[in-house]
């Protein structure tokens, strides 16, 4: 009867006990793809399918950030994988946002830099959010709300709205982001209008703004660290 075993079978039983071993430690890129399509597509060989994926999107963060209809054209994935790749992006940013909530102050330049290219970096339009912090740091329980989405140049961002947030919340401290899709993450004037004008509505209820970060995929630019702040 195990002649009527498909061969990947072990391979996979394979990777998921190398996984649980050392998690994705000492495996190769295209085994990492592999072992999160056996969650979606559980009855294939996705050994083909993961390194189609890997050729066309380099990576596991361009496969998740990939858009559905673009992942959807690869050989052998099908219309659920895609949509797996999506649940797994947004539980992972859901992780880390619930993690900064319950264990870390998010005063450090690198941990927000971490933050916020993980939530924004990788979306396909423009996105503003703001973070609210206690006085240690430390983000508030529910404490990122999205306020705009798409074109943030256009986008109307209140700042009454966001301060009514901070006071309905009890925060001390609010961080600001954006995206670029374009990659350029250089200010407009327009965000450099917009900052000023949350800053100076912040300042008269005593909450403070620590930053504002513009991010792309792989770069982020702080007013704070700038001395535009």
């Amino acid at each position: 009867m195990n002649s009527h075993v498909p061969h990947y079978h072990g391979h996979r039983q394979r990777l998921r006990e190398r996984f649980i071993r050392s998690g994705f430690a000492g495996m190769a890129d295209h085994e990492v793809v592999e072992l999160l399509l056996t969650l979606a597509i559980p009855r294939k060989d996705v050994k083909q399918p993961a390194k189609a994926l890997l050729a066309r999107f380099e990576n596991l963060k361009g496969i998740f950030d990939a858009p559905l209809e673009e992942l959807r054209t690869i050989p052998g994935i099908g219309s659920v994988a895609p949509v797996a790749f999506r649940i797994m992006r947004e539980a992972a940013n859901l992780y880390l946002q619930q993690k900064a909530e319950s264990e870390h102050s998010l005063a450090s330049s690198e941990m927000l830099y971490d933050f916020w290219r993980s939530r924004l970096g990788g979306l396909k339009d423009e996105v503003f959010e703001v973070a609210y912090l206690d006085s240690g740091y430390k983000l508030l329980r529910g404490g990122v709300e999205r306020l705009e989405e798409g074109t943030v140049d256009r986008a109307a961002v209140y700042p009454r709205r966001v301060i009514e947030a901070a006071l309905r919340k009890g925060a001390a401290i609010l961080v600001f982001a954006h995206n670029h899709t374009n990659g350029d993450v250089s200010p407009s004037e327009h965000d450099k209008t917009l900052t000023r004008a949350l800053v100076l509505a912040a300042s008269t209820l005593h909450v403070k703004v620590y930053d504002h970060l513009i991010v792309s995929d792989d770069r982020v630019f702080s007013f704070r660290e700038e001395g535009l702040l």
